[in-house]
């Protein structure tokens, strides 16, 4: 399809069926699917009907000749697309998740997100216990980017149910998914419930204890790298030295201090 944003490295994505299309000279794997049965035990009904699969995921893409430097930095540039439609009265989304600590950081290392097409909403909390802490609900457009925070739970919600969302992710290399916290209460500490007007109402999960949701537009992530117009992997090819916070967040914790995303 015709991509609107350019994401710096030739990657298309299809809707019908959901999937990708890699372009000369860029590497990828084969397509994964989340389908509905699997993120049951996150959502608001978990005996909901909706699109099946529920989103196309393809983790480690890039220019071949970054292959070898991608590695040596421990970066991973993923892109996942979701349907169109809901999830019973939710908004389609991911089940959430929280990334176990790699190669011995004492930090869990952050994720940074990159609205390719679509309307989306990060969904980020402070902790997966009783108590979930601060909540954010980070509302982005096409090219807009939201960086997580080490050991933050998330997840991405498309805010448009006729539209698919198509965003890119990049995080470590040994990016591994926690699930399961998540999953045993239900999902994160917010529902997304699609009101009357097509637009978000948020549910808060009874399995947490009280929190509040705080919505908010993407923050300044300048001292990040990150600069307005310029994609991440078009970043990551200027200064590949840019996102070793990511993959190193030990070297970097000042950057987190009173961190907003």
């Amino acid at each position: 399809m015709k991509m609107h944003f350019d994401p710096g490295v030739e990657v298309g994505w299809t809707n019908e069926p959901l999937g990708f299309q890699y372009g000369k000279g860029v590497f990828g794997p084969a397509v994964e699917y989340r389908s509905l049965e699997s993120i049951r035990r996150s959502l608001l009904d978990p005996d909901c009907t909706g699109p099946d699969p529920v989103y196309a995921i393809a983790m480690d893409l890039g220019k071949e000749k970054h292959r070898e430097i991608l590695g040596a930095k421990h970066l991973l540039f993923g892109v996942v697309t979701y349907a169109a439609g809901t999830l019973g009265r939710e908004a389609v989304r991911s089940q959430g998740h929280i990334h176990r600590r790699a190669r011995g950081n004492k930090l869990v290392s952050p994720e940074i997100y990159e609205i390719w097409a679509g309307r989306a909403c990060i969904l980020l909390q402070e902790n997966v216990d009783d108590t979930p802490g601060i909540c954010y609900a980070v509302e982005a457009n096409q090219g807009d980017v939201v960086i997580v925070p080490p050991g933050w739970a998330h997840a991405a919600i498309s805010t448009d149910t006729h539209r698919n969302l198509t965003l890119c992710a990049l995080c470590d290399r040994d990016y591994a998914f926690d699930y399961d916290s998540v999953r045993a209460r239900g999902g994160l500490a917010w529902f997304p419930v699609i009101g009357d007007d097509g637009e978000i109402d948020w549910f808060p999960n009874s399995r947490y204890g009280k929190s509040e949701l705080q919505r908010k537009k993407p923050g300044d992530y300048s001292q990040f790298g990150v600069l307005p117009g310029k994609s991440l992997y078009a970043t990551f090819e200027t200064n590949p030295d840019i996102f070793s916070y990511v993959s190193d967040p030990d070297s970097f914790t000042d950057m987190w201090t009173r961190f907003v995303p």
